[in-house]
């Protein structure tokens, strides 16, 4: 059984995410939280609500549709950040020139499962 959850459009670039999530892929629930509650990455702390936003959509998916998910079983079965939509600004340079600079979102998405 396999349970989901997603974070949209958060305002971090894929690529930092990227070095927080390969991290707690594969691992247990409770490794993973302790993992993101130690990490100094700014990123770690929304993975983290991720992650218990999943574990509470098995608990709420064991209460309606009485699946049997044994909660302290669940592991990080997949888990991958994406791009998300980018905003492009304007930052003013010499002599009366401008470059745009692209600020870049994150599209983080977990599925956990039972070991």
């Amino acid at each position: 059984m396999e349970v989901r959850a997603a974070l949209n459009g958060y305002r971090i670039s894929p690529r930092k995410a990227r070095l927080v999530v390969d991290q707690i892929r594969g691992k247990g629930v409770e490794d993973a939280l302790n993992l993101l509650d130690l990490s100094p990455k700014r990123v770690g702390n929304p993975i983290a609500q991720l992650l218990r936003s999943a574990v509470a959509n098995a608990e709420q998916k064991n209460e309606k549709q009485r699946a049997g998910i044994e909660i302290d079983n669940l592991v990080v079965a997949k888990i991958y950040v994406d791009e998300g939509p980018s905003m492009w600004r304007i930052r003013p340079r010499a002599q009366g020139r401008a470059t745009w600079i692209q600020k870049r979102s994150s599209n983080i998405n977990v599925v956990l499962s039972e070991r």
